[in-house]
C-alpha cells in the first residue's frame, strides 16, 4: 500500500452499490484516510455533505434516484472545502464544467488508481505542487489542466 504522505483525507463516499461502498471504504481506511460516510442518494449526499464537511467527495452519476450525481457534485463543489470526484461508469454523463469536480475516476476502477487520484488530492489540498505525470487512471477537469474533455476517452 501507499503511505499518506498529507493529512489523511476526511472522504465522502456518494454510491448506491452497497458492495461497492464497503470495498471503497476498505481501499480507503488501507490507504490511510478516513470515510465520514456513505451516501446512496442525492439527498443524504448533500446532507451528509454540509454535515460532516468532507475534504473530498467522491461521486457516481447514477444513484438509486436516477442521475443526480451530476447535482450532487454542483451542490458539494460550491462549498470551497470540499473537493469532488466523480467515480462513474457514465463519463458520457459528465457536463463539459465537469459540475465543479476535478475530475473522474472511470469504473471498473483499481487500487492503484484510486491512490494515485487521493494523493494527488492530499498535495494540491496541502498546497504542494502535485504532478498531473503521475496520474493513471484519473482524469482532470479542463479547468483543472486536464486539456480537452471528450467524455468517451476514458
Amino acid at each position: 500500500m501507499s503511505e499518506v504522505s498529507e493529512t489523511p483525507l476526511r472522504i465522502l463516499v456518494v454510491e448506491d452499490e452497497v458492495l461497492i461502498a464497503l470495498e471503497l471504504e476498505c481501499l480507503l481506511e488501507d490507504l490511510g484516510h478516513v470515510s465520514v460516510g456513505v451516501a446512496g442518494n442525492a439527498a443524504d449526499a448533500v446532507s451528509l455533505g454540509r454535515s460532516t464537511a468532507p475534504d473530498l467527495a467522491l461521486v457516481d452519476i447514477h444513484l438509486v434516484d436516477g442521475p443526480t450525481g451530476v447535482e450532487v457534485a454542483r451542490q458539494l463543489s460550491a462549498d470551497p472545502r470540499i473537493t469532488v470526484v466523480f467515480m462513474t461508469a457514465n463519463a458520457k454523463r459528465i457536463p463539459p464544467d465537469f459540475a465543479g469536480a476535478l475530475g473522474v475516476i472511470a469504473k471498473p476502477y483499481s487500487e492503484r488508481v484510486v491512490a494515485s487520484a487521493l494523493d494527488y488530492v492530499a498535495r494540491l489540498r496541502a498546497g504542494r505542487a502535485p504532478s498531473s505525470d503521475a496520474l493513471d487512471g484519473f482524469h482532470l477537469a479542463p479547468a483543472a489542466g486536464g486539456g480537452a474533455w471528450a467524455g468517451d476517452g476514458i
